[in-house]
């Protein structure tokens, strides 16, 4: 008899075209959907929708993993290290709700573990996490052309300007946790 090691995570990180780069070079991430959620409208958001700030969603990204590669704690820690948890609503250039730091997760044993590596992770930054632990509500796929924004968009300047640097200190410091096609 085989289990089905297959798991969801749900992160937001500011500009889900960030946050969907990291996760698709760590090993055992299977898939990395950017989308929307956390809002309270009914219906399917459009990205202009959530850019107003209005409709209450962030931009997150859904991460589909091998949890026999790659744990969710581990998930969790690169998530916490790969943006700014320390800033309300806001990373770096991007300011509004919908950039918020939030960890959606889908049961209870996600949201104890979330809520332990944030702890643990205090210490880490010098000023206080701001990350919020929701339960995740209704996912909705982002349009089509935010998938795979940064492989497909790597001479665009917002992806050489500040998705880059995230992924060169991603590289640097797991370097042991990156599919081996990005660590040759």
């Amino acid at each position: 008899m085989t289990t089905n090691k297959h798991e969801l995570a749900t992160f937001g990180g500011g500009c889900f075209w960030c946050t969907e780069a990291v996760f698709q070079e760590i090993a055992g991430v299977e898939k990395v959907v950017s989308g929307y959620t956390g809002g309270n409208v009914p219906g399917r958001p459009t990205y202009r929708e959530i850019c107003s700030g209005l409709t209450g969603h962030a931009e997150v990204v859904q991460v589909t993993f091998n949890s026999q590669i790659v744990t969710y704690e581990d998930l969790l820690v690169i998530f916490m290290t790969s943006h700014d948890p320390t800033t309300l609503n806001r990373q770096g250039a991007d300011v509004g709700t919908q950039y918020r730091s939030v960890i959606y997760y889908h049961n209870e044993t996600q949201k104890e573990v979330a809520e332990e590596v944030v702890k643990q992770m205090g210490s880490y930054f010098s000023d206080p996490i701001v990350t919020e632990i929701s339960p995740l509500g209704t996912f909705y796929d982002a349009e089509e052309y935010h998938q795979d924004y940064y492989k497909n968009n790597k001479q665009q300047g917002y992806c050489t300007v500040v998705i880059e640097p995230k992924l060169t200190k991603l590289r640097k410091m797991y370097a042991d946790k990156l599919k081996k096609s990005v660590s040759e």
